[in-house]
């Protein structure tokens, strides 16, 4: 066995704090299921600003953001094995991650083969939606409900079904967004990805938000950033095609799986009750270094 190590941290997300030590829980836990491993210990990594005026958090906050990250650190069958904290103006809170997988088994974001199809397991949306929720946007307390649906799923059911088909590509969709990730996926692999923006799936009410401009300055960041080797279709949907670029927390994973086995991955998700989107698929590297990924 091998072991698995990462650490991430995230600025304070919407207005419930056990929710948001949830969501940068579930984040961080993401990149070890995305290599099909299993989580075994946490360190909590707390920045929490001390209290000095009545206006400012009360320790209470920062109490019930470990709570919420004890939550889904339990849920993943890991254990709290200590943290650091410090003094700063804004909170931020992550963990850093300790688990193991099988080194002959590990998936990683490189090793695609044109052929394979890809696998989304969440929606899209967090970005525009966080968006929504600081701009206090009308109906943004239910706009916050729908990103924390997600934000606090754990990708543990994904992880399962790396392991049980040894699925050998496979990334987790964050601040770079799926197409950013999936850019990560084909230069590693020396391919090209074609993405179906009419397959992408969005949470509830993103592509309505995002057509009113709440479209964080992240999401054009990452389009900017991947312009030299992508190519948008003059046929796909323009705001769809956008919203591929929409930065993610604690997003969904993405599966590269062998055509002649999605049926066998679409059954396993579907037995573990684990959405699924058939997003795109893997082909040879096309001529045009700007063709690497396809938007169509």
């Amino acid at each position: 066995m091998a072991l698995v190590q990462t650490v991430d941290i995230l600025g304070a997300l919407g207005n419930d704090p056990r929710l948001f030590g949830q969501t940068a829980a579930a984040n961080a836990l993401s990149d070890v299921y995305a290599m099909g491993g299993t989580p075994w210990c946490v360190m909590n990594i707390a920045a929490f600003p001390s209290p000095q005026t009545p206006d400012d958090p009360p320790i209470s906050v920062l109490a019930d953001i470990i709570a919420g990250a004890m939550d889904k650190t339990a849920e993943a069958g890991a254990v709290l094995a200590g943290g650091h904290t410090l003094d700063d103006e804004y909170i931020k809170f992550g963990l850093a991650v300790t688990g193991f997988v099988d080194p002959q088994k590990a998936s990683r974001n490189s090793g695609l083969a044109p052929g394979n199809s890809l696998i989304l397991t969440k929606p899209l949306g967090t970005g525009v939606l966080a968006t929504a929720v600081k701009a206090k946007w009308p109906g943004s307390d239910d706009i916050e409900k729908e990103m924390y649906r997600w934000t606090t799923r754990l990708n543990a059911h994904g992880a399962e079904v790396i392991r049980a088909m040894e699925i050998k590509a496979a990334t987790d969709i964050t601040g770079f967004g799926l197409a950013g990730h999936a850019l990560e996926m084909a230069k590693g692999s020396n391919v090209s990805i074609e993405i179906d923006a009419g397959a992408l799936p969005f949470m509830d009410r993103t592509e309505e938000l995002a057509s009113c401009g709440l479209i964080p300055a992240g999401t054009y960041k990452n389009r900017n950033h991947a312009s030299c080797r992508c190519t948008i279709s003059e046929q796909a949907d323009e705001l769809k095609s956008l919203l591929a670029f929409d930065a993610q927390t604690s997003g969904g994973l993405l599966l590269a799986v062998p055509n002649e086995r999605v049926q066998e991955a679409a059954e396993r998700l579907a037995a573990l009750s684990e959405p699924y989107w058939i997003i795109g698929k893997v082909t040879p590297l096309r001529k045009q270094i700007k063709e690497q990924i396809v938007i169509a």
